[in-house]
């Protein structure tokens, strides 16, 4: 899965630049999880949101670790090198729309949400694709929210300011 975005969306919107986020990922993502033997997971947080997926959706949650492999990748890119490519491959995702937990009742209504409940009527395997491409997708945009909530601070401040455990 990939995106881009302007310098001028991360400044507005996420408060920090393409830069920071850039090096942030390389420090965090790459470095940090290759010292940590991080095996398949060079990311943020990819597993959460494939968790919370898998169980919305019926998915065998004992696949979250194989099908969270993920390697996020931030470049530059534009005319000027300001703006920001986002990659997230997540190479080992194994999912379903038939059978299991997608014939629970709350899990089929999400999966009916998605446009995607049972077996593709003429392609095989389409809806479980779709599916596949909505986890990636989501992925990579929360990727994004955590790494620029990271490098503005916000994401500290939030703790510091929620903790249950320190007096204001």
């Amino acid at each position: 899965m990939r995106s881009g975005y302007t310098a001028d969306v991360i400044a507005w919107v996420l408060m920090t630049s393409v830069p920071e986020l850039i090096k942030l990922n390389v420090k965090k993502n790459l470095i940090d999880s290759a010292l940590a033997n991080n095996i398949g997971g060079y990311d943020a947080h990819a597993v959460n949101i494939v968790t919370a997926i898998f169980i919305a959706t019926g998915q065998d949650p004992a696949q979250n670790i194989g099908s969270s492999n993920c390697l996020t990748v931030m470049e530059s890119c534009g005319v000027d090198e300001k703006d920001l490519h986002m990659t997230c491959t997540m190479p080992s995702m194994e999912v379903s729309t038939i059978g299991g937990g997608t014939v629970l009742p709350a899990q089929g209504a999400c999966l009916g949400m998605l446009g995607i409940k049972d077996g593709h009527p003429t392609e095989p395997g389409q809806n479980a694709e779709k599916l596949a491409r909505i986890v990636c997708a989501t992925v990579l945009t929360a990727e994004l929210s955590l790494m620029a909530a990271l490098a503005s601070g916000d994401l500290v401040k939030s703790h510091l300011q929620h903790n249950r455990y320190v007096s204001h």
